[in-house]
Order: structure tokens, then sequence, then C-alpha cells
């Protein structure tokens, strides 16, 4: 459970509304005026009602009122049968006033909500990429993506439905104002029976609202992940012929969230046609006993009129209130995800134009300890490891012995439990690894290819209009992918296919490292990345690396150990320990019959 879980929904939308942008929060404060504005035309345009009902059917007593208030001592008033023609403009213009401000407050508060959603989605997703590497490995990127996508959406509904609730009770409260002036005792009588009528709904419906608001949360991230794990194994499942496991599995996600969605979407709607029934028959009764006072129901008519007029705007006005507060409390749980991923701390450094971290002698490992979390096991034990600038490095050692997490120190992926790893005379520390991995360019087993072109593949991550292609065919040549780039009439311009489908497993790999030298580091880190390569190309690829700049330092996981026969030295670890550091020679003398 996340520390937001027990907070109050009033106190996560104030969190939420400190961390959006002190331009929103004025666009906030702008959209109340209006809503005040608009609160206003809607008095206005209501409290028109009574005077030109009451010109339409007694013209004589609204010309001697007008005469009674004493506005003949500014204005000549007209006969009252010419009375007509101006109170019908001034309603006419009074209700599309009160229409036009309304329309453009929707069209405001619309774009303020989508526009925080935005600002919201990006901010999640710009502390979500600095994260550390320990954060990525340890969490489900389904649920981050459904963070990131469905419940930013979620909250920036609710923002929306929040500006709906505030904007509403105040039109609400403007209305009930004018119909409590012009007949307060029939008013009272129907805000008392609609209000207690929404709060016994609403209050019975509020813990299966928030119980639906969490299992839509957690139903959103299952449905993300099972597409992700049904498509991302596409070949596998086509192979074993297993479609109807993960379209249960998807239907299982789906219809839980569809149904708690659907049952939320009811309870919001169905209040309003109930509340439609009972203003129909509250007018009724109000027209009955309003008929039996003086002057009958003609008298009566203006007063029914406005009373109609305001039931007419307020009952969707409560409908708004009731259907918003329904969606408040059925986001709260997509709010606390959204509330903690905006949390994310951000790294000490994460400037992106910072200068490389001066290396010019040695990478040095001192008694570096290594654990992922305090109950885990040590995955490095006492490592003491010294890389000399220009050398060309390989690491042995079976599953699991340490290998791969050397190396993530060495990029400073990962931070060591104990110890600590120097560069020259500088400590690697949070504040200087930014700088530090600006030398470094990295080469996994598994390379990942964007849907785009060659080239914008080698350059990966450079703006296109900023790809340099002659540094790309130069790391093309090196990779001993040119050659297949030449033969293809597309060239450099050859699409790849989402995750590089169009290409073979041999072919992703010398992209990935084409792209590493693309990079022009001063350290190259290869992770078993020759491993879909044959014999041949493998040979290739490893003597066009040795002949580049001698000051460039290789470090080599290898899936052969033949492929290190160029290193200057073997570092063999097994169980988290540093074994021996021998040279490829020596190494093999003692391990006869390797490969």
């Amino acid at each position: 459970m996340n520390e937001h879980s027990s907070s109050s929904l009033w106190a996560l939308l104030t969190q939420l509304f400190k961390t959006i942008s002190s331009r929103r929060r004025n666009q906030f404060y702008l959209m109340f005026i209006l809503t005040i504005t608009s609160s206003f035309a809607e008095v206005i345009s209501l409290g028109a009602v009574v005077p030109f009902i009451g010109i339409l059917t007694q013209p004589e007593r609204v010309h001697a009122y007008l005469s009674d208030s004493g506005l003949s001592r500014f204005i000549t008033l007209p006969s009252p049968s010419n009375l007509v023609l101006p109170l019908t403009v001034g309603f006419a213009l009074a209700a599309i006033l009160a229409g036009a401000l309304r329309l453009l407050l929707s069209w405001f508060a619309i774009r303020l909500a989508n526009g925080v959603g935005t600002d919201l989605s990006i901010e999640v997703y710009r502390r979500t990429l600095y994260q550390p590497y320990s954060v990525h490995v340890s969490r489900s990127t389904s649920e981050i993506i459904s963070g990131i996508t469905q419940k930013v959406a979620a909250a920036s509904g609710l923002l929306l439905s929040l500006v709906n609730v505030i904007t509403s009770t105040m039109l609400f409260l403007a209305i009930l104002g004018t119909l409590l002036i012009i007949d307060p005792i029939v008013a009272s009588v129907a805000i008392v029976s609609f209000g207690a009528s929404y709060t016994l709904i609403a209050w019975k419906t509020r813990a299966r609202l928030m119980r639906n608001g969490r299992h839509i949360s957690k139903q959103q991230t299952g449905v993300i992940k099972a597409l992700q794990e049904g498509l991302g194994s596409i070949r596998d499942i086509l192979i074993d012929g297993t479609q109807n496991v993960y379209c249960s599995i998807y239907k299982d996600a789906t219809v839980q969230l569809q149904r708690s969605s659907g049952e939320n979407n009811f309870i919001n709607q169905a209040p309003r046609f109930v509340m439609e029934a009972l203003g129909m028959v509250l007018i009724a009764l109000f027209a009955y006993v309003l008929s039996f006072k003086e002057g009958g129901i003609a008298q009566a008519l203006p007063v029914l009129g406005s009373l109609a007029l305001g039931a007419q705007r307020l009952l969707p006005l409560l409908q708004i209130l009731y259907g918003n507060w329904t969606v408040l409390l059925g986001s709260k749980a997509s709010l606390e995800v959204v509330l903690e991923l905006l949390h994310q701390p951000m790294p000490a450094s994460f400037n992106s134009n910072l200068k490389p971290l001066q290396f010019n002698n040695f990478i040095k490992f001192d008694n570096i300890r290594f654990k992922y979390n305090a109950n885990s096991p040590w995955v490095l034990d006492n490592i003491n490891l010294t890389i000399k600038k220009g050398s060309r490095i390989g690491f042995v050692g079976s599953t699991g012995s340490g290998k791969s997490t050397t190396l993530d120190l060495v990029m400073a992926l990962l931070v060591p439990t104990e110890g600590q790893i120097r560069i020259d005379d500088q400590v690697l520390t949070p504040e200087n690894l930014r700088s530090w991995q600006q030398n470094i360019a990295h080469v996994p087993q598994n390379i990942f290819l964007t849907d785009g072109t060659i080239a914008e593949n080698i350059a990966f991550g450079v703006p296109l209009e900023q790809i340099d292609l002659k540094r790309v065919k130069l790391a093309a040549e090196n990779a001993r992918l040119a050659s297949f780039i030449d033969t293809r009439t597309e060239g450099y311009n050859l699409m790849v296919g989402e995750r590089g489908v169009r290409l073979s497993g041999g072919q992703r790999q010398r992209i990935g490292i084409a792209r590493a030298l693309y990079k022009q580091a001063s350290v190259l880190i290869f992770d078993e990345a020759t491993s879909a390569l044959d014999s041949q190309t493998e040979s290739e690829v490893m003597s066009a690396i040795e002949q580049l700049n001698k000051d460039l330092t290789v470090l080599i996981i290898a899936h052969r150990v033949t492929t290190l026969q160029n290193c200057d030295s073997i570092v063999q670890l097994e169980h988290g320990k540093l074994i021996v550091q021998n040279s490829y020679n020596e190494f093999i003398k003692g391990h006869v019959g390797i490969t």
C-alpha cells in the first residue's frame, strides 16, 4: 500500500493542485472568475422570467409595478402594450448572455483539465525515465504504462470533475438564491426534496464507487499486462497454439474492468431519470397549490414559470454535481497511483549537456560488494579490480556469477552496496555518474530497435535532423553491416519494423554494435553482444573493434571464450567472487577444452 492510500480525497486533490504549474493554477483562478460572472448571468436570465411572463399575461400590472419602483423617474415608460417588445428583447439577451457564458465556461474547463492532464502525463513519464536502473528492474512495465496513460487520464478526468463540481455549485447557489427570492416556500420544498434524494443515493453508493475504483485501477494494469505478454511472445504462441490461454487472461482482466466501469457509470447516470420524474410531479403539485391563490393560475403563472425554468436549470446542475462526485470517488485509487509517480525523486544530476568525466588512467573497484536489497544475497562480494584505459578485458563465468552486474556497476546503472568505484582519482557518486556515463556505449545481448530506419536506429536517440550520415556509415562499416545495407534499394532508409522484426538476429545485433560505435565513446561494453553472429562475422567484428582507437577501453562478456582471444586479460567470476585475472593464453591453459 502506498503512502497516499489512507489520505482523504480532499487531501489528495490538494496535493495534485500543488503539483501543477503556476500557469495552470492561474488559469484555475481565471476560471473561477468566469464562473462567478456566469452565475450572475444566470441570476439575471432567471430573474427576467417573472417580468417577461408577467408582461405577456398581465401587462398593466407589470407597468404599474415598474412605475411604483421609481424607474419612471429615470426613463419614460412606454404604454403597457409597448413594454412587451423591450422586455422580450431583454429576456432574450439575458438568456443568450447566460448561455454564451456557460458555453465559454464549459470550453475553458475542458481545455484546462485536458491541459493539466497533458502536463501530468509528461511529468510522470519524465520522472519515470530518470529513475535509477535498480528501480526499473524492480517493477512491472505494464504498471508504469498503465499509470502514464490510463491512470493519468483518470486524474485528468478527475480534475475536470472537480472543476464541474465547483462551477456547478456556484451556479446552483446563484439559481437557488433567485428562486428563494421569487417564492421561498416552494423553492425550499423543491430543494429539500431533490437534495435529500441525491444525498441518500450518494450515501448508499459511496462504498461501492470506491471499491469499483480500486478494481478499475488494478484491472487497467492487468489489461496492459495481458496485451504486452501476448503480443510480446507471439512467435511462441503461434508455434504452441496457446492463443486461447492468452485470450482467457485478457478476457478475465477486461471483463472485470468493464463490469466495474459500467457499474460506476450506471450509478452516475441512474438518479437523473428518477429526479426528472420527481421534478415533473413537484411542478404539477405546485401548479395545483398555486391555482388556489388569489387571482388563480393566471396570477401564479409568472411565479410558476420562473420556478419551472429554475427547476429545469437546477436538475441538470444537481445531476452534474452528483455525477462528478461519483467520478471523484471512483478515481481516488488512480489518483493515488498518479501522485506516487509524480513524487518519484529526481536524480542529483540530470543535465543532458554535461561534459564527460575525465578518464585518463583507470577504472578501479575497491572492495565492491553488491546486493539488490537488504534481504537478498550478495551478488558481488569483495571485488577488487583495476581496468586500465585502452585495455581489452574479457569477463567469463557461469550463469549468475556476477558478470553482467559487474558491467552494470561500471556503467553506473547500479550503485555499490559497499565499497567504491573510482575513475582515476574521482569516486563515482550520484552527483557525477551522469558525467561518467557520457563516456560509455553499451551493446546488450538483446538489441532494442525502434520502428524506424536503419540510420535512425544506429543514431539512436538523436533527432532526425541532427543525424550525421557519414558517421552512421562509418559505424555500419566497422560493425560489418554496410555490405547488407548496400544490397537494399532503400539503403540506410530501410525500415526495420517493430523491434527489428524484418531483420535477422545477427543483423539486429550488428545495428546495436554500430549504434555503440556511432556514439564514439571512450568505454565500449559488450554484454554477449555477438552471440547471434556466426563465427566468421563475429571474428570480423571483433577484428574491426581491435583496429579502433587504442585509447578505446573495451569490456566484453562473450558467449564463446574464443571471442576473447585478442583481450589483454580475462577476468573469471564465480558466485560473485573474482576467481582469477589472467592473459588469454594463461586462462586457456588452465581451462583446457573450453571454446
